[in-house]
């Protein structure tokens, strides 16, 4: 008699939850953590097996846990927190993760802030990874113990999608801003795509390796809000003063996702235009 899979997704929120629920219909059997009890009360009905809740930094909750998954799947975030919240959740949390289930399949997602480049160069997973901000160093350190455990390092992008488009927000409220002379580079990706990258690695990625999750298009910040402003007929933003304290650090690099798209995947929207086209056009 063929057993369900068992996963451990840590983080169900924008991206873990929808991960868990395309596992669900594929036969998976999902256990959920999350960090606090209004975030399962939120969760009260989805399909998990079992819900986790507490710090995943703490050792005390992972003594709560008495079975061995076969994908254990690390997609918390810090919840915008700095230095510390980083050191909680993705360097103790991911030392725990790596303690507690070492047979398990684990994947962990990581940021493509790690890559410090300023110059506009193409980056690949082979490319220094040399962060310039503490949050940075710590998720780079993070990294590091997970590859050497054997875990599928998973490097995102900056997230959009339904409900979660930051750019897009900022120009459709008058808040956004042209910096500098508009050509800085940014990488995305949509969330139905990371959360498909995430599935697809499950099987297909290698353990200990690095895999950049982004899509086809890297765009500047002045071709973004111009078509923003073509698509939506509004004005383009004013130009300003180049922000400095961008908490991942003020970086400039086109991110390469060769590597992922070589194991069989491929991005549903290659680049932003498709995402906004189809979560935010007039239905």
């Amino acid at each position: 008699m063929k057993t369900c899979p068992s996963t451990l997704i840590i983080g169900c929120g924008y991206v873990g939850l929808p991960l868990a629920q395309h596992l669900m219909t594929q036969g998976h059997q999902v256990d959920g953590w999350v960090h606090s009890t209004a975030s399962a009360d939120t969760l009260a009905g989805a399909g998990f097996h079992r819900l986790i809740i507490g710090n995943v930094g703490a050792s005390v909750i992972w003594d709560q846990i008495d079975r061995d998954y076969d994908q254990v799947i690390h997609c918390a975030s810090s919840s915008r927190g700095g230095p510390e919240a980083y050191q909680e959740v993705f360097l103790w949390g991911g030392m725990l993760m790596n303690q507690r289930q070492p047979r398990a399949r684990r994947l962990m997602i990581s940021s493509t802030s790690v890559y410090g480049q300023v110059g506009g160069e193409l980056v690949n997973e082979e490319s220094t990874a040399e962060p310039g901000t503490e949050t940075g160093k710590i998720l780079r350190a993070a990294e590091t113990n997970a590859l050497e455990a054997g875990v599928t390092v998973v490097r995102s992008s900056g997230i959009y999608g339904p409900g979660r488009a930051a750019l897009w927000e900022k120009f459709r409220r008058g808040d956004a801003v042209i910096e500098g002379d508009g050509l800085r580079w940014i990488n995305q990706i949509h969330q139905r795509d990371l959360v498909q990258a995430l599935f697809h690695l499950i099987d297909h990625g290698e353990a200990g390796q690095i895999y950049n999750a982004t899509d086809h298009c890297p765009v500047t910040q002045l071709d973004f809000y111009t078509w923003c402003s073509d698509f939506l007929r509004q004005p383009m933003p004013p130009y300003g003063p180049v922000n400095t304290q961008r908490k991942r650090g003020l970086t400039n690099k086109r991110v390469s996702n060769a590597k992922l798209c070589a194991t069989g995947w491929a991005p549903v929207y290659p680049s932003f235009r498709e995402g906004l086209r189809a979560d935010y056009s007039p239905r």
